[in-house]
């Protein structure tokens, strides 16, 4: 058949049937997003059944292309972490409005793009140190696992300390730890879908004890797109008036090495690199860099590969169609607008998910050399001030600021890649005359 020639299934030593159940593994471990992400947005005064919208629609897109052009078991979507930065941190705290916060997401994945045909690309994330996208990646675990606790009430604000613990006898407390419990045996379990059956089970138990109430129509015709749709491209001059050149390199920088990173992962456990390199990357990251570009202009956050694939691959997935699959089951989530939106209204049901996929993204931390001061220190700054100052911008800043400087003091300048001297002026300018808020 045609499609078994076009995604090379005899080469790849799959059929039909192995595909199309990794697509639908795939698809159930990651569709929590199509929920937790216009969630998030809404935060930040965007329209949640158009974010529902654009959600959908930029995972589909950009998988969709992964799959035929690029023809990797990759699924693309809306990045954790990126859309609480964009929602509590840039237009939390800063004080500008989302349509210009869009704004600066289209920019970057337009320079995504431009950097997805050249070789800087390369050369970008070969001058990032180990040490600091590990530290990069687990500030922003501890970040959305921050968001998750204060969402569920777990922890409240405090005036002695800032922080303290919230009062378990709240119902959407009690609920948010039976949930987070709930989801973690079934991660222990090993259950398929873990995530999204958490969400499932804790909805029901709200549903039971009388905290949520079911819609009395599941099936819909989608949301309109229009409250979002264009704003980001409208919003660029404004993107430029208020320099919001330290966000745009947020979402660049974070989109660039993370997809990069996951699609080299998902492909080393398929085995499907070549002599240790990543065939049709290009292709690869055009996927993503598109989807980004779209989502901006429908009105999602920046978009990115991700880690859930991996459990696509475990069940038999080896090429693009298992991607394809993933879209066409994001798709008929569109009509599925009246239940997504009364599960993403309650913080019970989706603040164990942050937690959670926090926890994920502390694995990379293992790698850190912690005996090494110049590379653990910078490492840790950037997961303390992430958190602590609700910005992966500012993150970034210290990392990129402190690394070069400790290389410089024990006389092993020649070590940091030309760049990062460039990025650590650029930084400390940025935060003397620049800062976010």
């Amino acid at each position: 058949m045609f499609i078994e020639r076009f995604f090379g299934f005899r080469e790849k030593e799959t059929n039909f049937r192995r595909e199309i159940l990794a697509g639908v593994t795939t698809f159930l471990t990651m569709v929590y997003i199509i929920v937790v992400n216009p969630a998030i947005l809404q935060d930040a005064g965007m329209d949640f059944g158009a974010v529902f919208v654009a959600t959908v629609l930029a995972t589909a897109l950009s998988t969709l292309i992964m799959g035929i052009f690029a023809n990797y078991p990759i699924a693309i979507a809306p990045g954790m972490g990126l859309n609480a930065y964009f929602a509590y941190s840039v237009v939390g705290q800063s004080g500008i409005s989302w349509q210009v916060a869009m704004g600066a997401v289209f920019i970057a994945g337009l320079i995504f793009l431009l950097l997805s045909l050249t070789s800087f690309r390369e050369g970008l994330i070969q001058a990032i140190p180990s040490s600091l996208k590990f530290g990069i990646t687990g500030g922003i675990g501890l970040f959305i696992a921050f968001i998750g606790l204060k969402s569920a009430g777990i922890i409240v604000a405090d005036k002695a300390t800032l922080v303290g613990l919230g009062d378990f006898h709240q119902p959407v407390t009690s609920l948010s730890l039976c949930g987070l419990f709930i989801t973690l045996v079934l991660l222990t379990l090993r259950v398929p879908g873990a995530l999204f059956l958490g969400m499932v089970m804790t909805g029901i138990a709200a549903w039971v004890f009388g905290l949520l109430e079911l819609p009395d129509q599941w099936l819909a015709l989608p949301p309109s797109l229009a409250p979002t749709f264009g704003a980001a491209v409208l919003s660029l001059p404004q993107v430029l008036e208020q320099g919001l050149y330290a966000v745009i390199f947020a979402f660049l920088l974070v989109t660039l090495f993370d997809t990069t990173g996951t699609m080299i992962g998902v492909a080393e456990q398929a085995g499907l690199m070549k002599n240790g390199k990543f065939p049709r990357m290009r292709s690869a990251l055009m996927a993503d860099a598109v989807g980004m570009s779209a989502g901006a202009v429908m009105g999602t956050s920046p978009t990115s590969a991700y880690v859930e694939s991996t459990t696509g691959v475990a069940a038999g997935g080896r090429t693009g169609f298992t991607a394809v699959i993933v879209s066409l089951f994001m798709l008929v989530t569109l009509f599925f607008a009246p239940i997504v939106s009364q599960i993403a209204g309650l913080p019970a049901i989706t603040a164990p998910v942050l937690i959670i996929v926090g926890c994920f993204m502390m694995g990379g931390l293992a790698k850190v050399e912690w005996d090494k001061f110049d590379e653990a220190f910078p490492a840790f700054i950037v997961m303390l001030t992430m958190p602590l100052t609700s910005s992966i911008a500012t993150g970034i800043a210290f990392g990129f600021i402190t690394y070069p400087i400790l290389k410089v003091m024990q006389g092993r300048f020649r070590e940091v890649h030309p760049l990062l001297y460039v990025f650590m002026v650029l930084f400390i300018l940025q935060l003397v005359f620049l800062p976010e808020s």
